[in-house]
């Protein structure tokens, strides 16, 4: 967050936070509290208003496109102001943190008949009671329901001796309590950043804004804070851990070192200091890090389209492909498995084991999806009441969530009985079934069926949980018929029918009776009963303890039966709370379990199969489909996706897919084949398929059998990086380079035209080296592809690598794409017919095939194979103007046929001509 330069004491100006001379004591207040958060925009409480004055008014009206205007003066000048509405505020802060600002919050803290007691000009009490930032909002309406929101804090440890820097972190979701922590190389810091995808990163002070730190956390698009170096301390981090989790010792959740706890010491810190000092929800830390996960750089995660496809939508991304989840956790879950695919084979296998049994088990996939459908977002609801910012639609989704979780125990118990359940459902229905009945009891009897969005709103509590709930509302509801009642009893006990309660804004309340009948009351022993008050001409009027009583119930009743609900809703919180760790455990439980049940149902409804997922070996895929393209093609009615094979490496006696029985075993493949046949496709889809298999999904083919990939590289497309003033070819370098340097013999590496963005001898001799140090250094799987056909030579020097085309068919002078993989090497690129494709105008195609036979009977592109071009007929004998269309050169034939009359030629003219016409052809 940019930080706002500071004044300096002696320039008093309306805009300084520390000078509140001549100003009124609400301004002054404003002021006072304005100066302990001088780096965020302060909302300041007036009634049904957040106000901005000031420079912030300034800024908010622009940001938010809403009126500026001014409210008094201040030192002399107009004070600039304005304000939202408290019942909008979600709409408006939204805005504002999407634009880059942090907010204050400043609350009434009392109620202003409380302040008036102290004085005329006293002013109510306010105070900040929260800081919003990006990483640290909990509001539904500011959340992506299908995305966590992580605060992320990074602490690089010093380098000793001959270790490597680390790159410690600790990512914590303050909406759900999710806590992530761990260590990765300095080098892998953008790829972990681009896993984590974290909405504020926290950095150290220390760190200047151009420092690599800094610049990996700008391309991640997060919002970068900079913190005191010294709250990334270890054992301040180590005892707020352990004051979070409630325990004495961290040691039941692993091992951390010293900078993971320093990392967690400064993120605990910042959310302490924007909480105001609430306490968050904080699960057990899960770990991530070295050798946890598939490492993904950044620029493969947006080549591969993951999250996101390269508009920037959701949809057209894998994410958007594969998600068939009923809930906001679910898609979550499904989001943080594709960022974060495992390398443990046997934890993969244990995911799939889940996946399997629901897709073979219809029945009970289709039971847990619908019962899932009703499933609210706990976590959220229990996070949001912990930070004492909840609602009763919150409670009202913890008992909603319960009901879910205990219905879809029953399915899995069920299920269980026959024969069992894989690991990872039976940790599933342990969760599930962690929860006590008695706060399920507690919610579903005090709460109506569909709660009101605010609290202060009253009318959450079911009627019948509590008497003096009812009773109040009943005096505020109905007076009427609780004054006719008490009118009904007085009149039997005395005896007058007569008798009547009325009401005037004098006396309130009162009975009056007859001057016949007031001797009666004034007699004992009613007169112990009824007060004289008022005597009238032909009335006489009477109170009553009870009826004084009463009346004041009446007038307080509103107010008494909105305290009341408020106190039912903070007990009600209070035994949320002591389920909390309870709570969260089965929230985590039901994201993970519509998890599964989405990927069952992707793999039945597209006829995905179960990868065969090893620690180590080759990657061989029969049938292969690439997951996005063939659901855009069925949507489109493009007719169906060709499947393709690959085998790369090690194929562990796996029988070969039919065509390439006599390709040998090679890591390496050489893929060549014209534009628009289909390589990048190709290439994707199986880095896609490998992805998709170690997040524990079946994958779109007819098998797959894979060893575990530790990193996944993909360089496929075009891009410049004008901001940082690299080039196309330099981005491309500089990727590659990235991959050359990092990748290990574990690795999948796809590239994709290498080389292409200079010269064509300097890119083919890039692309040459390229392959060599992929074969021979790095010992990687790999598919390369290319146009530079003279790398198919590396098929006759180098072991490893075999080269396989894109085939496509050639009928009159056009290419038909065949879409499909097989053995060999293309004989040229088809540029030109391409081009043709693409609409270029006739006469540059017809140039183009000249120079490209020109060039072909040359010497490889040497100058010699340039000359005589000029030669060549360019277009025509005057270029055309670039508004006139030019007309084409006339034919043989047309001119042979110019100057014929049909009417004048004779029966032999005619097959004279046609004979003619004829040779003219034959020599085309």
């Amino acid at each position: 967050m940019a930080q706002r330069p500071s004044r300096s004491k002696g320039d008093a100006s309306p805009n300084d936070s520390s000078d509140t001379r001549g100003a009124t004591p609400a301004i002054a207040q404003y002021l006072e509290i304005k100066t302990a958060n001088p780096d965020s925009l302060l909302w300041y409480r007036m009634g049904d208003f957040y106000e901005l004055f000031f420079e912030d008014a300034v800024v908010a009206s622009q940001a938010l496109g809403i009126v500026l205007t001014k409210r008094g003066k201040h030192l002399g000048e107009d004070i600039p102001m304005c304000g939202v509405p408290v019942h909008r505020a979600d709409e408006y802060l939204q805005r504002l943190i999407k634009g880059g600002h942090r907010v204050a919050v400043c609350e009434q803290l009392e109620d202003p008949a409380e302040a008036r007691k102290r004085g005329p000009k006293a002013v109510v009490r306010r105070d900040v009671v929260r800081l919003v930032t990006p990483g640290t909002l909990t509001e539904e309406a500011l959340l992506d329901a299908n995305a966590r929101n992580y605060l992320t804090a990074l602490f690089l440890t010093p380098k000793q001796q001959d270790e490597e820097v680390a790159a410690a972190f600790a990512s914590f979701d303050l909406s759900t309590g999710e806590l992530e922590v761990g260590e990765v190389a300095s080098v892998d810091l953008t790829s972990e950043l681009g896993r984590l995808a974290p909405r504020e990163v926290l950095v150290s002070d220390g760190e200047s804004t151009d420092s690599p730190v800094a610049e990996a956390v700008r391309a991640s698009n997060a919002a970068i804070t900079f913190v005191p170096a010294p709250t990334f301390n270890s054992l301040s981090g180590e005892s707020q851990l352990r004051d979070g989790l409630g325990v004495l010792e961290l040691s039941a959740f692993g091992t951390f070192s010293r900078g993971e706890l320093a990392a967690v010491g400064a993120l605990l810190r910042y959310v302490s200091l924007t909480q105001v000092g609430q306490r968050p929800v904080i699960q057990p830390p899960k770990r991530a890090g070295r050798d946890a996960t598939l490492v993904i750089d950044a620029a493969s995660r947006a080549s591969l389209e993951l999250v996101r496809s390269s508009s920037g939508d959701r949809r057209g991304s894998l994410l958007s492909a594969i998600d068939r989840t009923v809930t906001g956790p679910g898609a979550r879950e499904l989001a943080a498995r594709i960022a974060s695919p495992l390398v443990d084979s046997a934890l993969i296998n244990r995911r799939l084991d889940a996946v399997g049994l629901l897709t073979g088990d219809v029945g009970l996939r289709e039971r847990l999806r619908q019962r899932l459908r009703g499933a609210p977002d706990v976590a959220r609801a229990v996070s949001r009441l912990s930070l004492q910012r909840g609602a009763p639609r919150d409670l009202a989704a913890i008992r909603d969530g319960l009901a879910a979780a205990q219905d879809l125990t029953n399915d899995l118990q069920s299920s269980a009985s026959g024969t069992g359940l894989p690991d990872v459902l039976a940790d599933v229905l342990h969760c599930l079934n962690g929860c006590e009945a008695s706060l399920f009891e507690s919610l579903s009897q005090a709460l109506v069926d569909e709660p009101p969005p605010y609290r202060r709103d009253g009318g959450f509590v079911r009627e019948g949980y509590d008497a003096s709930l009812d009773q109040a509302r009943q005096l505020r509801n109905d007076s009427r018929k609780v004054m006719a009642s008490l009118e009904s009893k007085y009149s039997e006990l005395a005896g007058i029918k007569s008798l009547k309660i009325k009401h005037n804004n004098v006396l309130g309340y009162f009975v009056e009776v007859t001057a016949g009948g007031a001797p009666t009351l004034l007699a004992e022993p009613l007169s112990d009963v009824f007060r004289h008050r008022q005597t009238m001409a032909n009335a006489v009027r009477f109170t009553t303890e009870e009826l004084v009583e009463i009346e004041g119930q009446i007038s307080s009743a509103g107010e008494r039966s909105l305290a009341l609900e408020q106190d039912i809703f903070s007990r009600l919180a209070e035994a949320v709370a002591s389920g909390e760790v309870a709570l969260t455990r089965m929230a985590a439980a039901l994201g993970e379990l519509d998890c599964l049940a989405g990927l069952a149902e992707l793999a039945s409804e597209q006829n995905y199969v179960r990868p065969d997922v090893k620690a180590a070996g080759g990657l061989v895929i029969k049938g292969g489909r690439h997951p996005v393209v063939e659901q855009a093609l069925a949507t489109t009615g493009g007719g169906p996706f060709i499947e393709n094979d690959c085998v790369l490496g090690d194929d562990g006696g796996i029988p070969r897919p039919p065509g390439f029985e006599q390709v040998r075993q090679a890591r390496i493949w050489l893929v060549t084949g014209p534009n628009m046949a289909g390589k990048s496709t190709f290439l994707r889809q199986n880095a896609l398929i490998v992805l998709m298999a170690q997040m524990g999904s079946f994958v779109p083919a007819q098998s797959v059998s894979v060893g575990v990939v530790d990193r996944l590289f993909s360089r496929v497309g075009a891009s410049d990086d004008l901001a940082r003033g690299r080039s196309t070819f330099m981005v491309e370098m500089v990727e590659t380079a990235a991959i050359l340097n990092q990748a290990t013999e574990r690795s999948l590496v796809i590239l994709d035209e290498i080389g292409r963005g200079t010269a064509t001898f300097d890119g083919l001799s890039i692309a040459w080296a390229t392959v060599e140090y992929l074969h021979d250094v790095l010992r990687c799987r790999a598919l390369f592809a290319t146009h530079y056909h003279e790398l198919t030579a590396l098929n006759d020097r180098l072991n490893a690598v075999a080269n396989v085309t894109i085939d496509v068919k050639e009928w009159q002078d056009e290419i038909v794409f065949l879409h499909s993989v097989r053995p060999g090497a293309a004989d040229r690129s088809y540029g030109i017919q391409v081009a043709k494709l693409a609409g270029l105008p006739a006469p540059v195609i017809q140039r183009a095939g000249d120079v490209l036979k020109r060039l072909e009977s040359g010497d490889q592109g040497g100058r010699s194979s340039l000359a005589g071009l000029d030669d060549l007929p360019l277009f025509s004998a005057v270029r055309p103007s670039a508004h006139v269309p030019t007309e084409p050169a006339a034919s043989a034939v047309e001119a042979a046929l110019a100057d014929v009359r049909p009417d004048e030629l004779s029966p032999k003219a005619a097959l004279d001509l046609v004979y003619a016409l004829v040779r003219i052809m034959e020599k085309a």
